[in-house]
């Protein structure tokens, strides 16, 4: 099975293997629009769209995408870091080092 970063910074396991991004980022379009201003400070409703640089299903191969991807698709292929594992761990500032695996819809 082969692993395709689709995110734009490497994802670490806790096993220690590591996936480099590919350079290519899947992402999902989003949308404001302004709600109203509370204290000085605008608020926004946020629409979300198409997920672009999604690259078309290839027999073997999965994709790493971020956890919005992830929620947008409804595809076998992708796969988010499990960043909300009890097993994930973090350094002293709370910043994610690695993850012990994904989440998958299969």
């Amino acid at each position: 099975m082969k692993f395709i970063n689709l995110t734009p910074h490497a994802i670490k396991l806790n096993d220690g293997t590591t996936f480099p991004p590919s350079g290519v980022v899947a992402r999902v379009a989003a949308d404001l629009q302004e709600v109203e201003t509370i204290g000085g400070v605008q608020l926004y409703r946020q629409t979300f769209g198409d997920v672009e640089g999604l690259p078309e299903q290839i027999p073997g191969t999965i994709y790493i995408v971020s956890a919005l991807v992830f929620s947008a698709v409804d595809r076998s292929d992708c796969v988010a870091p499990a960043t909300g594992s009890k097993e994930t761990i973090r350094d002293e500032a709370g910043q994610i080092v690695s993850v012990p695996g994904f989440v998958t819809k299969m």
